[in-house]
């Protein structure tokens, strides 16, 4: 492990903030952010959404921290200041989706390294929720779960997934799989989005909290995502949504204006996970741990507590759906 720049001038999260470079067994070079590495409750592993970098998880890390727990956060290759995959740096590629995998088993090795504090769990965002389901899937050293609007399925209408299979398959028949897929740009999104028009946040604070960062540093930003990387990313969902649940406990956060993921395969998900527990989040839109005051610290102490095991899990029976809001007028 060597040491790898952290700006903690845009990240806002715990003073000890530190990064490294870690290299991946197919010899890409990524890197992993710690904060409150003397944590006494344990260690959360952060998973990014697609677009996403270190830094823009430090008001997370600090919402952890003060609940007792250390957070590691990735880059994902492709993004942040890991290594990008092809010439244009903007775009938003991968080979396979399931090389992430091998993200994952060099973030799990950096933990051990660093001999960070037991028990560890998982909080898993967008892209990254697609990610950490094949994770946990496959046995990753986690004790819980915890998915916030997580990609296991995307966003669009009936008539168009038939055009996306075919224009995305098509596209590397005909060597244009790197050009980006319809409706995306090279541009952040931050950058480009009107806050009045975002499916982020409803937050402006923390819209804008995002707007600063790229601008800082627009090295951490990419664009849309190459036609490749949306056929990936298809058929990952669709390969995913065919597996049973582990046996583990769960927890998904899900806002109620969700616009970026399938909703439907989150529902049915949770529906047949074992002990899990699924919370809508009335008015949340894709980012509800990046919204409001209330609301995002109203989640963090919801995910603190079920990661200390002192939550509702319930085990013993289906998935539970509850309005975050509701449970919130009941406490």
């Amino acid at each position: 492990m060597k040491e790898a720049p952290l700006f903690s001038d845009i990240a806002q999260g715990p003073d000890d903030g530190a990064a490294w470079w870690m290299t991946t067994a197919d010899g890409v070079r990524i890197r992993v952010g710690l904060w409150n590495r003397g944590a006494t409750k344990g260690t959360v592993f952060l998973f990014p959404g697609r677009t996403e970098y270190i830094e823009k998880y430090g008001i997370a890390a600090a919402h952890l921290a003060d609940c007792g727990y250390a957070t590691l956060v990735i880059d994902w290759r492709g993004q942040g200041l890991a290594d990008r995959l092809q010439d244009d740096v903007m775009s938003g590629h991968v080979h396979r989706f399931t090389d992430y995998q091998m993200d994952v088993a060099a973030m799990v090795e950096a933990a051990h390294r660093l001999d960070l504090p037991r028990p560890w769990h998982l909080l898993a965002h967008s892209m990254g929720g697609c990610i950490g389901l094949r994770a946990v899937m496959q046995g990753m050293e986690v004790q819980s779960c915890a998915f916030s609007g997580p990609m296991w399925g995307i966003a669009m209408a009936d008539a168009l997934r038939p055009v996306a299979w075919s224009l995305s398959w098509s596209s590397r028949r005909f060597g244009m799989s790197h050009f980006y897929a319809p409706g995306t740009a090279p541009q952040n999104y931050v950058l480009t989005e009107p806050f009045e028009t975002n499916k982020l946040t409803n937050d402006r604070e923390m819209y804008q909290y995002m707007i600063n960062q790229a601008t800082a540093h627009p090295e951490l930003g990419i664009g849309g995502p190459s036609l490749h990387w949306l056929h990936e990313a298809l058929h990952e969902t669709r390969s995913l949504a065919r597996r049973p649940s582990p046996d583990m406990p769960c927890l998904t956060l899900l806002g109620s204006d969700e616009q970026i993921v399938d909703v439907a395969r989150v529902h049915d998900r949770m529906a047949h996970w074992p002990g899990g527990r699924l919370e809508m989040v009335e008015t949340g839109r894709h980012e509800t741990l990046m919204d409001s005051p209330d609301m995002r610290g109203r989640l963090f102490r919801m995910l603190c507590q079920f990661y200390s095991g002192t939550g509702d899990s319930n085990a013993n029976g289906p998935a539970r759906q509850a309005s975050v809001a509701h449970q919130a007028r009941k406490s």
